[in-house]
């Protein structure tokens, strides 16, 4: 199994271009499940969560092909078929966002079956709000066998959805089931991330007609047919935010490409009140940093919040801080995992229920850790690249599943970084 090494003490100094976005790019790919022609998806990342959505597509009858950042999706097989509604448990089960074939597959074909989904395990997720939308939408839907059974054989009806809290995934799948519902639907509380943005603009150019996304309140107005279309994936926020704290954290300078910077203006204020200075036009950014970070306080909380998947790299950042830090997770219940690693490498860090308090220390120290989910991962990288000495990172297969060419875009900045 591949681990990283990684020798500590390097400034990054340089340029990072950054990639397509991982959780834009989930549910963009499932749209191909709505058309009969062929669907073109530029700036796609290469990534395992990618490459396993691409086996499940394939999988219910389409074909994929790559070139380069560009991922071309062509209907092959008759929507007949059993397998074009049937998403098994072996290709769902390693990847959560997977359930996002559901809405596509049964208001297509007014009837999918979609295995429970596996992924990260930062919390319980649990697909009862994804359930909730296609019965809304008038769907007989039942879990069963460790399987989604939704059937809609006249099909989905438009209607009144109104989450009881806030779910990405949820309010994508529903948005795409609504696209071929009849009649009008209304989502309440719905997320406004901007991956939701980049969807319903993808759907829009489909022939869909979408309205309001970015806000709490999206209206989609049901139509008969969608049509192939060829779209750029927004860039990663994740991506840039992962690294924009590596600048900081490494008292480095590092100019971040391809960026939307309106996306990462909550973690821009929480780097600038810990020192980092930060310059930025619409598509890049440059950060800069000279010193120990001060202490910041942070709670996670849906956009435009500090996103929970920053979380865990904005606490390895504070483990240095000159003082104490308090970081509160509102988002995923088991989403300290990170901690005891950090801890092994000399981090200051006391968690009591959803709070995590950081005491920032001079130094870490070089240690064997283990990934435990994705965004830990990452954490413990950036932990590796400023501690005393080689830090030995496993289970390194989390950071393929969001992370696009990493050891790449950090050793072009200097660190010093390999897979063994």
């Amino acid at each position: 199994m591949d681990k990283l090494l990684i020798e500590g003490g390097i400034r990054l100094k340089g340029e990072i271009a950054i990639s397509g976005a991982k959780n834009a790019a989930l549910p963009l790919m499932a749209t191909a499940l709505m058309v009969d022609d062929e669907m073109v998806f530029d700036n796609l990342p290469s990534l395992a969560d990618t490459d396993c959505m691409c086996e499940l597509i394939n999988h219910l009858g389409i074909t994929s092909r790559r070139e380069g950042d560009s991922v071309f999706f062509t209907p092959l097989t008759s929507h007949k078929n059993k397998a074009i509604i049937d998403a098994p448990y072996e290709i769902v089960s390693k990847m959560r966002a997977s359930i996002l074939v559901l809405g596509p597959l049964l208001t297509r074909h007014g009837t999918a079956r979609v295995s429970l989904p596996g992924g990260c395990a930062i919390g319980s997720r649990p697909v009862d709000l994804h359930i909730m939308a296609m019965a809304a939408l008038g769907a007989d839907v039942k879990v069963q066998d460790g399987y989604v059974i939704a059937q809609a054989p006249h099909g989905l009806i438009g209607n009144e959805i109104n989450f009881p809290v806030v779910s990405v995934g949820a309010t994508e799948n529903a948005i795409m089931a609504a696209c071929l519902a009849q009649g009008t639907t209304r989502i309440s509380n719905a997320a406004c991330e901007p991956e939701i943005v980049d969807l319903a603009e993808c759907l829009n150019a489909m022939g869909a007609k979408i309205s309001g996304q970015g806000s709490k309140l999206i209206t989609i107005e049901g139509v008969e047919k969608l049509i192939a279309h060829r779209h750029h994936v927004m860039a990663d926020r994740i991506e840039a935010g992962s690294f924009a704290i590596a600048a900081a954290m490494t008292q480095g300078e590092v100019k971040l490409t391809n960026i939307r910077c309106e996306h990462l203006e909550s973690l821009f204020i929480a780097l600038r009140a810990s020192g980092a200075e930060i310059e930025t036009t619409e598509t890049t950014a440059m950060i800069t940093a000279h010193d120990r970070p001060y202490p910041v306080m942070i709670e996670t909380a849906p956009y435009p919040d500090f996103p929970t998947d920053l979380q865990a790299q904005f606490m390895a950042l504070m483990t240095l801080a000159q003082g104490e830090s308090v970081i509160t997770e509102t988002i995923f219940e088991n989403r300290f995992m990170h901690v005891p690693e950090l801890k092994r490498m000399g981090a200051d860090i006391k968690v009591k229920s959803n709070k995590a308090l950081v005491k920032g220390v001079e130094k870490l120290t070089a240690a064997p850790v283990m990934a435990t989910d994705l965004r830990a991962s990452i954490s413990l990288v950036l932990a590796g690249m400023v501690a005393e000495g080689e830090t030995l990172l496993s289970r390194v297969y989390h950071l393929d599943r969001g992370y696009s060419r990493l050891e790449e875009k950090l050793s072009a900045c200097g660190a010093k970084i390999k897979r063994v």
